[in-house]
């Protein structure tokens, strides 16, 4: 017996170990979009220990794996830089102010979202909670590594901390209507940030009187104050749930008096109207191609809002904030052709380099380079063509989907025969308390325009 648990323990520890393997990898051949650096024909890339090394014309690498790319187009691995993928109920929607939690704690290494990530092309997720909260909790950037056996595989290992902040109708519904409390109005919301952020400051002002030998006593340790105190010192990045104009410009306000400048405003339906703002104060900027509607505040905005963003001068980038859009974006990323005349690059800039600088990773992915990480997608036809069908996708030079090689089976987490409701998601995600919670208007309209 206690051979067979050892033996279980080593399995185990090597299955771990193989989870996060860095890979090698030749791809041959392929149109080679780099994003930082054009675009190269017929070329190689070579990763080794999951990092590029080489990119060039006839490389060789011994035995490596070999994948011929030839007619293909090769990319950076997709980033989506607001997604729940990985997570479930993960909304700490008892105070309006929950900095001290944090979705690491609740990774779900097992989701076949992750898998269906992969299918299209997508390598790293910005893994949020919902927006129930004012100030939320800490969010946990993800790689793609589905076959993982724990948490720890899933973590971009040193990616900068961030953490989620909403404006609206979420927390004043959750807190004002629901629990009367604050916040119940869009005022409350901006008193909610400015108290949280006035605690912080006294609480790290009283760990610097301590280090200084003014005090004898350091402050009772409190972990919501030691994160607000770390928004304040600069070490972690503010992702906000946002929609009007009005309130982004808020919350601008308030980041400036208090010295805070890392701000990603996320969804950012009416930014268009503030885009110069946003650029001039060094905000970025994470929104849908073509959602809005869903809700009264969120009636109003462009097809045209990303490219207008971004010809401001505003870092931005197109997020899912979905299981399944996240299949798809490198379509969203095409829309801005339609909607804006982006070129090819800008709008491919919107789904790789721009959301891995909102994320602080920009260093190690988001364009072919070398020195940098291996995850590459490998595409039929070109990526924002309507007729692009992802081959392969690569994680730090593993191969983590494969169109021909993988198993049907690896697709699937319900019983093939049976039948799932056409509003199976929109009826989950109506039902108190469950779901992220974010998009929560969105599938209580879709179900009632089912039932009716």
């Amino acid at each position: 017996m206690k051979n067979i648990f050892l033996l279980f323990i080593l399995v185990a520890c090597s299955l771990t170990l193989a989870a996060q393997e860095m890979g090698d990898i030749l791809i041959k051949n392929g149109t080679v979009l780099t994003i930082t650096d054009g675009i190269k024909e017929n070329t190689d890339i070579l990763i080794k220990n999951g990092k590029i090394t080489q990119i060039g014309e006839n490389l060789s690498a011994g035995n490596t794996k070999v994948i011929d790319a030839e007619g293909k187009y090769v990319m950076p691995g997709i980033i989506d830089a607001h997604s729940h993928i990985a997570l479930d109920v993960v909304n700490e929607a008892t105070s309006p102010v929950t900095a001290e939690v944090w979705v690491g704690d609740g990774l779900n290494p097992y989701d076949v979202g992750v898998y269906r990530a992969l299918a299209g092309g997508v390598t790293i997720s910005h893994a949020m909670h919902g927006s129930a909260n004012a100030v939320g909790g800490q969010c946990e950037t993800i790689k793609h590594r589905y076959g993982v056996i724990d948490p720890e595989g899933m973590r971009m290992k040193d990616a900068p901390r961030t953490i989620k902040f909403a404006l609206g109708e979420n927390p004043m519904r959750v807190h004002g209507e629901r629990n009367n409390i604050a916040p119940a109005t869009r005022m409350g919301i901006e008193q909610i940030f400015r108290n949280a952020f006035e605690e912080g400051k006294a609480y790290m002002n009283a760990q610097k009187t301590y280090a200084s030998g003014q005090s004898d006593f350091p402050p009772l340790y409190n972990l919501r104050s030691e994160v607000m105190a770390d928004i304040l010192k600069g070490d972690i990045i503010i992702h906000c749930h946002s929609y009007r104009a009005d309130e982004i410009y808020m919350l601008l306000k308030v980041l400036e008096d208090y010295g805070v400048k890392k701000i990603c405003f996320q969804h950012v339906n009416e930014g268009f109207k503030v885009a110069p703002e946003l650029a001039a104060y060094g905000a970025h900027a994470s929104v849908f191609s073509d959602w809005w509607a869903y809700k009264f505040e969120v009636y109003y905005s462009t097809a045209y809002n990303a490219a207008i963003l971004a010809e401001n001068g505003v870092v931005t980038s197109i997020n899912s904030d979905s299981g399944e859009l996240i299949r798809h974006l490198y379509h969203e990323a095409a829309k801005t052709q339609r909607y804006g005349g982006l070129s090819d690059n800008d709008a491919l800039k919107l789904i790789t380099i721009n959301p891995a600088i909102q994320l602080g990773i920009n260093d190690r992915v988001g364009s072919i380079e070398v020195g940098k990480e291996g995850d590459i997608a490998i595409f039929e036809n070109h990526p924002l063509s309507i007729y692009a069908i992802p081959q392969q996708t690569i994680v730090d030079g593993v191969v983590r989907f494969d169109i021909n090689e993988d198993q049907p089976d690896m697709r699937l987490d319900v019983d093939p025969d049976e039948t799932i409701p056409a509003f199976y998601e929109a009826e989950t995600h109506s039902h108190h308390g469950e779901g992220d919670r974010c998009m929560q208007d969105v599938y209580e309209f879709l179900n009632h325009n089912h039932k009716h």
